[in-house]
């Protein structure tokens, strides 16, 4: 079997930083890679794969001067004017090859990694394309899908830790994600707060979040890479997601788990699915309710939070996953 990865180009694949979209091809294309499946992958030019690699950026245009829109139409077109040559292409893309779907010569899989908002839809309904969900919570009532795939993570990253005090806030800076209700659960709670992630909105990091950075009861580190990541993770009493957002899926919550730290997170989107209330975390709907779950820590067993979140979400099961739903449609 011959697969193309249509992979996202905000960023290198793997990113070396922030980049969830491009971690998740990655993941992919080198466990399709390590199967002996025919992967190419189409990512920017510095990406590194045991796969193909194919593409027309040089850098991810997050991470240089170029226009996003004009090189994701010429990555689209370049990778649509080869996919004769694939029995399928896997899209990771967001709507752009979807509107160009007609042109692709083999079938095409789109995996819907969120929707950034309803005006986008148009794009999904026109499209010739199988359409896969990384959440149940995160389908939307006028498509049809051919399965829901749980993101995998690579567990040899993140291994399991006993923790510490400090609760963690993991992600982007952004008033979706929460990073001001996470501080101020973790004032009230009074633990010590450690935020990683880039700065998504300028201005609610200046307004709501860097006032409260001291360096001492909250601390905040930017950008961590995967090297860092599990280190991170595994040192914390808890992983704080309050999202304001129906959360489509949440990589940092399953990476945290996996270290045996347990996830507090507000009951939206795809939480409920993916935390198993517990076992691996505690699922709340305001501040008072997360203060609460931080004095119940107690409860939650690490190593079992650990060996319930790698049995779920390692990346070896969605690579499997992916190839069941690949078999199937070339078939």
């Amino acid at each position: 079997m011959r697969v193309a990865l249509l992979g996202p180009i905000a960023w290198r694949t793997p990113p070396l930083h922030y980049g969830p979209w491009e971690l998740i091809t990655s993941l992919l294309a080198e466990g399709l890679a390590a199967r002996g499946i025919d992967v190419t992958l189409f990512a920017t030019l510095d990406s590194v794969t045991k796969a193909t690699l194919d593409g027309v950026i040089p850098t991810g245009y997050e991470e240089s001067a170029h226009d996003g829109r004009v090189w994701e139409a010429l990555h689209v077109s370049h990778a649509l004017a080869r996919s004769g040559e694939f029995d399928l292409v896997h899209n990771h893309l967001d709507w752009l090859p979807l509107a160009f779907s007609q042109h692709c010569a083999a079938p095409l899989l789109t995996t819907i990694h969120g929707f950034s908002g309803p005006n986008i839809l148009p794009a999904y309904r026109q499209a010739r394309s199988h359409y896969v969900s990384i959440s149940d919570a995160d389908r939307s009532p006028d498509l049809t899908y051919v399965a829901t795939v749980h993101h995998g993570i690579d567990l040899s990253a993140l291994p399991f830790s006993a923790g510490g005090d400090d609760l963690i806030a993991f992600g982007r800076i952004h008033p979706d994600k929460g990073t001001d209700l996470a501080i101020e659960i973790a004032r009230r709670a009074g633990r010590r707060l450690v935020i990683c992630g880039i700065v998504q909105d300028a201005d609610f990091f200046a307004r709501d979040v860097e006032p409260h950075i001291d360096g001492d009861r909250v601390v905040y580190l930017g950008s961590v890479g995967p090297d860092d990541r599990g280190r991170i993770l595994g040192s914390g009493a808890a992983l704080l997601h309050p999202i304001r957002f129906a959360e489509p899926f949440g990589l940092s919550v399953v990476e945290s788990m996996a270290c045996g730290t347990p996830v507090i997170a507000y009951r939206k989107g795809s939480m409920p699915e993916v935390v198993d209330e517990g076992v691996t975390g505690r699922l709340v709907s305001d501040v008072d309710e997360a203060v609460a779950a931080v004095s119940s820590l107690s409860g939650i067993d690490r190593s079992g939070c650990a060996a319930r979140a790698r049995q779920r979400f390692s990346a070896d099961r969605m690579v499997d996953d992916y190839l069941a739903i690949y078999r199937k449609i070339v078939r």
